[in-house]
C-alpha cells in the first residue's frame, strides 16, 4: 500500500459505519470541495450570496485555524485524527510543508477514497504523505512519533475522550503540541443530550455523542498535557454554516437546527489546544 503502515480493524460505532460508509458524504453538496466540516466563515463576506468557492474557503479555513494553532512548521510531522478525505491532511502537506503527514481514519472506505483523491500526491510526495487505519483511542503509531496532533470535527463521534487523550500524549513528542476542534455542549446539564436529540438527527441517530467541552480539556490535564486551553468559535461557525444550509433548508429543519441550538445555549463549537 502506498502508506506503509495498516492498523487493526477498529470497532466502528453502527452511526458511523453507516454515514461514511457506502455513500461520499463529501460528494453532497452541502461539503464542497471534499471536506467534510461546517467551516470557519471569519474571511467570508456573509453579506453577499455564497458559491462553492466561499463554502471551500471556509473548510479550509477551519484547517488554518487548528494548523496555526499548533504551530505547524516546516520538518515537522503531523498526524490528523479523523481525517476522512484527507483534504485537510493535503492541504497541511502542500501549505505547511512539514516533513511527514500521517492521516488516521477508523473507516476503511473513507481510507480507500482517501489514496484515491490523493494518488497524485501520494505519488509526488513518497514517504511524506500517508493514510492509515486507526480509532482515536488505539492510534496504531509509535510512542512520540509526532511534533503536533490536530482532529477537526471528528471529537463528536469518539466514545471515550479520555482514551484518546492519553493516545494524543503518548503519540505527542515532548514539546508537541494537540489541537482539536469540534462541537460540543455548553455544560454538564443532564438535559442537554435530550435537548440535541430533539433538536438533531445526528444526536438523536446516535452519530454525534453530547459532551461538555470541559470532557476533553479535563482529559487532555489528566492525560499529562499542559498549557490546556478551550477557545470558543462558534461566532465565526454558526452563522455561516447556516447562511450556507438555508440554500437548501427552511428555517427549523434539522439540520439548520444547529444555530438554533447555539443561540438556546446548548451547543457551541470549541477548539481545545494542549501541550507535552
Amino acid at each position: 500500500m502506498a502508506d506503509g503502515v495498516q492498523g487493526t480493524s477498529p470497532t466502528m460505532r453502527p452511526a458511523v459505519r453507516e454515514t461514511y460508509g457506502p455513500a461520499d458524504l463529501s460528494r453532497e453538496p452541502i461539503f464542497g470541495g471534499g471536506f467534510i466540516n461546517f467551516g470557519y466563515w471569519r474571511a467570508v463576506d456573509l453579506s453577499r450570496p455564497l458559491g462553492e468557492q466561499e463554502r471551500v474557503h471556509s473548510q479550509q479555513d477551519l484547517y488554518r485555524y487548528v494548523l496555526d494553532a499548533v504551530a505547524l512548521t516546516e520538518g515537522s510531522s503531523l498526524l490528523e485524527v479523523g481525517c476522512g478525505l484527507g483534504m485537510g491532511s493535503a492541504l497541511a502537506l502542500e501549505e505547511y510543508r512539514p516533513a511527514a503527514v500521517t492521516g488516521m481514519d477508523i473507516h476503511p472506505q473513507q481510507l480507500q477514497r482517501a489514496r484515491e483523491t490523493h494518488a497524485d500526491l501520494l505519488r509526488r510526495e513518497p514517504g511524506r504523505l500517508r493514510f492509515v487505519q486507526g480509532a482515536a483511542e488505539g492510534i496504531p503509531l509509535e510512542d512520540g512519533a509526532f511534533d503536533a496532533v490536530v482532529s477537526v470535527e471528528a471529537a463528536q463521534h469518539f466514545p471515550d475522550l479520555d482514551a484518546f487523550a492519553r493516545e494524543t500524549a503518548r503519540v505527542l513528542r515532548p514539546g508537541g503540541r494537540a489541537a482539536v476542534t469540534s462541537f460540543f455542549t455548553v455544560d454538564d446539564a443532564p438535559a442537554r443530550p435530550q435537548e440535541l436529540a430533539d433538536l438533531l438527527d445526528t444526536f438523536a441517530n446516535g452519530l454525534d455523542i453530547a459532551r461538555p467541552v470541559s470532557v476533553l480539556a479535563d482529559a487532555f490535564s489528566a492525560a499529562g498535557l499542559t498549557e490546556v486551553r478551550v477557545e470558543s468559535i462558534g461566532a465565526q461557525v454558526w452563522p455561516g454554516w447556516d447562511l450556507w444550509l438555508s440554500r437548501w433548508w427552511a428555517p427549523d429543519t434539522w439540520p439548520r437546527n444547529f444555530r438554533r441550538a447555539y443561540e438556546r445555549g446548548i451547543l457551541d463549537y470549541h477548539v481545545v489546544t494542549a501541550a507535552r
